[in-house]
């Protein structure tokens, strides 16, 4: 099943958004987990949205908040001194709502906030490509694509940059320099949407 574009993005100027694209298998959450850490030695306070295809609870049976969340409870707040955790039911409500989503991280003021899947959105990616995964780049058919991070030269379209996979700390870098290249990407590659 694709995602479905179900709305458009309201960007902001102190809210920069990096999309990260790939197909399944690519490696995606191993490659963040690997980020992460630079991104945070060079200053910078990283929120992740991530994209679930499945039913996922974070939630464990018997345990109070469960208890309250089955009886009904929607949201309902979980906070300690260590983590705060929000978790409402959303049953058919199709997709999740990403717009809604960045306004749930928006108030922690992160300095970039990375979205793991919504591939189909309508905003700036960083499109990650492994050719043993054997499916096509997406950045032919995506104007949003600003950069393929891949295992083996490939030929981009005009705008597009080109990353290796497997050099994190360039990696890093780039995406460490992505605050500041923010208020010019907000729209999709001219050559792209012609």
């Amino acid at each position: 099943m694709s995602e479905p574009v179900l709305k458009s993005l309201c960007f902001h100027d102190d809210l920069p958004l990096l999309g990260i694209a790939a197909w399944s298998g690519t490696g995606k959450t191993t490659l963040l987990e690997r980020l992460l850490p630079r991104l945070a030695e060079r200053g910078l306070r990283v929120a992740v949205i991530k994209h679930a295809h499945h039913t996922f609870d974070v939630d464990q049976p018997g345990k109070d908040s469960h208890r309250l969340r089955q009886a009904g409870a929607s949201p309902i707040v979980v906070a300690s001194r260590a983590r705060v955790a929000l978790m409402m039911e959303t049953p058919g409500r199709g997709e999740a709502d990403l717009a809604e989503l960045i306004d749930m991280v928006r108030p922690r003021h992160p300095d970039l906030v990375l979205v793991e899947g919504f591939k189909a959105w309508p905003l700036p990616k960083l499109e990650l490509y492994r050719t043993e995964v054997g499916k096509s780049p997406r950045v032919a058919e995506d104007p949003w694509v600003r950069a393929v991070a891949s295992d083996t030269a490939l030929t981009l379209p005009a705008g597009v940059e080109s990353l290796d996979l497997n050099d994190p700390t360039a990696l890093a870098d780039w995406m460490a320099e992505w605050p500041a290249r923010w208020p010019a990407c907000q729209a999709p590659r001219e050559e792209a949407t012609a």
